[in-house]
């Protein structure tokens, strides 16, 4: 999960390649005509489109022999050091002596090369196989989608899983492979949630976020200063429960608890991966080394899954048609909803504020003339159709989606021997090895962005901003396809652009400019509101 932007060093083998101009100045000067829908852009049938019945996944192509590459045959550089001393050294130097985008960039200076061997945290004692050969390029990271090459089993956390204890005994949607059974049932259970919701989430959207903006003004008059985040998290939970079980939680037991307990259910998940600013003693002697009891939380738990099966009773049914039972498919919403789509948003919404808000005023200017457009345009109405015709909008969700991914790490065990390529040389992977990739080097690589390092809000706009979204790869598969119950692509691919649009739209029909300032969290940016500058045209 993504914290800071990292950067790719200049290395001779990285330099850019040239691409048609599609400067920002001349995009924010004079907004394009509305352009024609691609497959690219669409909010496909998982929100949009009333749910179908369904049917046995087409099953998936024979492979296919690998061609031979043209590239030189190179030794994969780097290794793995002693046993218990070279992870523990490379977690050192991950989380304390170099950082973790310091970590990535030494070793690709001193191989001379974007595709290496090294150590991933946690490590002994959490993880006893911490070996990975590490991907850092936009060429190689894809080979991580593969499901013929790789095995997604157990590896969406990382080298470790957390206690399937922390998910009711069961192994989520998040941790199966594609050729286990059950992942196409719960595949298709997502998909029916999304189709079922479809009709409540711009008006829940709307009106949750309504009190948020209103919560931040409130602050902003008194304090002079607004928090984003912990109203963002409230405003969150509130509009995923409202949106997909049709429940407000403040109605509930459940009330105002949620953002809370989920916050402590996700540490427990993910506290080998987090620097929480903890005395390094304390912090990589305990919760880098060892994993914290499920029991400690088995309360709080229990209230989010009484919540959940209380309120998904349409959904559960679903499940039971499915073939799957109504406890598990619980604790499947459960985990979807609190820890894919409300993390996405805990991380994903303050990293773009952070973005667009240094962006500055003529951006802000540009979006908020061509959202308030494009609702004019349509009777006043927010829907999809008018969010189609607001080119920069869309690109500015995309830009942040390539510039900070919400979760920037993916995991995968090759299957079989394979040969994976980089821009400059190929290398050979043997079955059972674990690949790693981090992806805002990939998504920051000089060799398929012009200007890779920077925010360009326009940079998808246009025939040749849209082919540039299939490096664009935040949802664990490239932004042009889709997912489906053969890939581990994102279920909420769409969704999650969805919801990513409808903030902006929400905060620029209300303000003509924001600023902000911005600090270090543990699980993306905290970002502070300072000012709200009230639509005035």
């Amino acid at each position: 999960m993504a914290a800071s932007s990292p950067s790719l060093p200049s290395l001779p083998s990285l330099q850019p390649r040239h691409f048609p101009s599609h400067s920002s100045s001349s995009m924010l000067s004079s907004l394009p005509k509305p352009l024609i829908r691609s497959r690219h852009i669409l909010i496909t049938a998982a929100v949009s489109e009333r749910p179908s019945s369904i049917s046995q996944p087409p099953q998936p192509p024979h492979s296919t022999p690998q061609k031979p590459s043209k590239l030189p045959l190179r030794k994969i550089p780097g290794d793995y050091g002693l046993p218990l001393i070279g992870p523990w050294k490379d977690r050192q130097d991950y989380f304390y002596n170099q950082g973790r985008d310091e970590f990535f960039k030494s070793r690709i200076h001193k191989h001379n090369s974007t595709v290496f061997r090294t150590n991933m945290p946690p490590g002994p004692f959490i993880s006893f196989n911490p070996n990975v050969v590490v991907l850092l390029d936009g060429k190689s990271f894809p080979t991580l989608f593969d499901t013929d090459k790789v095995e997604k089993k157990d590896l969406f956390t990382g080298t470790y899983m957390p206690s399937t204890d922390l998910t009711g005994g069961y192994r989520v949607l998040s941790f199966l492979d594609p050729s286990e059974p059950n992942h196409a049932k719960l595949k298709k259970l997502m998909f029916f949630l999304l189709s079922h919701c479809r009709d409540r989430v711009i008006p829940e959207f709307g009106a949750s976020y309504s009190q948020l903006f209103q919560s931040l003004e409130s602050n902003l008059s008194t304090k002079g200063k607004a928090v984003f985040g912990a109203a963002n998290d409230q405003a969150a939970f509130n509009f995923l429960a409202r949106s997909f079980y049709g429940v407000d939680p403040n109605d509930t037991k459940l009330g105002s608890d949620g953002p809370a307990i989920v916050a402590k259910w996700v540490l427990f998940q993910l506290h080998p991966l987090l620097s929480l600013g903890l005395p390094r003693g304390i912090e990589d002697g305990i919760l880098h080394t060892f994993a914290l009891p499920p029991f400690l939380i088995k309360k709080d738990y229990q209230k989010l899954y009484d919540f959940f099966y209380q309120n998904s009773t349409p959904i559960l049914d679903q499940a039971e048609k499915l073939g799957l039972s109504r406890d598990e498919a619980c604790h499947n919403l459960l985990y979807a909803t609190c820890f894919n789509s409300f993390g996405g948003m805990k991380i994903f919404f303050p990293n773009m504020l952070k973005w667009v808000g240094r962006a500055g005023v003529k951006v802000h200017t540009a979006l908020a003339r061509e959202i308030r457009a494009a609702i004019a345009d349509n009777g006043g109405n927010l829907t999809m159709g008018a969010m189609e015709r607001m080119p920069l909008m869309k690109s500015v969700v995309y830009e942040s989606l390539r510039i900070e991914p919400p979760v920037p790490s993916q995991y995968g065990k090759a299957k079989k021997d394979f040969v994976v390529e980089s821009h400059d040389a190929a290398f050979q992977i043997k079955e059972g090895e674990m690949l790693y990739g981090f992806q805002p080097f990939a998504t920051k690589d000089a060799r398929i962005f012009d200007r890779a390092e920077e925010f360009v809000p326009d940079r998808f706009v246009g025939e040749e901003g849209e082919r540039l979204l299939k490096h664009v790869l935040w949802s664990n598969g490239p932004e042009t396809e889709s997912p489906s119950v053969n890939n581990k692509q994102c279920a909420g691919k769409d969704f999650v652009v969805l919801m990513s649009r409808l903030l902006l739209v929400e905060l620029f029909r209300r303000y003509d400019s924001f600023d902000i300032e911005v600090a270090p969290s543990p699980l993306g940016a905290s970002v502070t509101v300072t000012s709200l500058k009230r639509a005035s045209f």
